[in-house]
């Protein structure tokens, strides 16, 4: 009797071992596929992220290969116009008046060539800074869903686009808690281009409102462009001399408001990041 209640004991604790250990392999097969799952969302995101580099690479190549060309066609203008008066000098064909004309042209052709030149790296310079401002803003926000921020160039300047139901409550200027974060990692990339100035808009549907602290959507959309531009300032230290805030209310969306898709993205807040649009008018100006 002894004997066979120590083999049925001994059973039952091997049973209840193999019990676990299953439990435990399907665990380990159940956070393996986890972890699969993860590891093919980033590979996505990395090829999406390398595509998008090396369009802009593509550009910017291509811009330099326009401005080689247009430097030679000004180069030989310049050779042809120079050849030209010499031999008009010497065939004594024109007057001495005339040839200083000429002389003083090709003076005039010199500057404009050098203003060209000058807006054109200044222009080069530009796109770098975007492309590196738009792929640093894309790395450090990757985590963030895509329907509720983005970030692209747009006539030469990089637009960061934030839904409002990331930032705000519906009808309020007050920026959530977990939305921080988000502010935090752009204001980090913001103190790395000190140098660029920066353009806050609040945007709101055509739905009206009216409370006792808003008045109208005018009022909404200034309220949560100035609520962004003070945490940037007092929370992450931007500094509020690059900074401006204003509200644009519903008149500038980005759809139609016909349904409910459509309010909720023109329903957003924008950081524009400028060039620094002083270096492009003494450049104008030296001409």
């Amino acid at each position: 009797m002894f004997l066979a209640a120590a083999v049925l004991f001994g059973s039952c604790v091997s049973k209840k071992k193999l019990t676990a250990a299953e439990d435990q392999l399907a665990q380990a097969n159940q956070s393996i596929d986890e972890l699969k799952s993860k590891l093919m969302e980033c590979e996505t995101k990395r090829g999406s992220f390398q595509t998008q580099v090396s369009q802009k690479e593509s550009e910017l190549a291509n811009t330099k290969e326009r401005l080689k060309s247009l430097q030679e066609q000004m180069e030989l203008l310049k050779t042809t116009n120079t050849n030209l008066l010499e031999r008009l000098a010497d065939l004594s064909v024109v007057s001495r008046e005339g040839a200083e004309s000429i002389r003083k042209s090709l003076e005039t052709l010199d500057k404009q060539t050098k203003m060209v030149n000058d807006l054109n790296s200044g222009i080069q310079r530009r796109d770098s800074v975007n492309l590196a401002l738009v792929m640093n803003l894309k790395r450090s926000l990757a985590d963030v869903n895509d329907q509720d921020i983005s970030v692209e160039v747009k006539k030469g300047v990089v637009y960061i686009s934030i839904s409002d139901k990331l930032l705000f409550k519906s009808g309020s200027a007050i920026i959530n808690k977990q939305a921080e974060t988000v502010v935090e990692k752009i204001a980090t990339v913001l103190n790395d281009h000190s140098e660029l100035d920066i353009l806050v808009e609040g945007h709101t549907d055509n739905v009206p409102i009216a409370t006792d602290c808003i008045k109208d959507n005018w009022d909404l959309s200034a309220h949560r462009a100035t609520a962004v531009v003070r945490m940037l300032q007092k929370k992450y230290n931007v500094a509020p001399e690059r900074m401006t805030a204003g509200g644009r209310s519903e008149f500038v969306p980005r759809t139609s408001n016909d349904d409910a898709a459509g309010r909720a993205q023109n329903r957003r807040t924008e950081i524009i990041v400028l060039p620094d649009l002083e270096q492009f008018f003494k450049l104008s100006a030296s001409k």
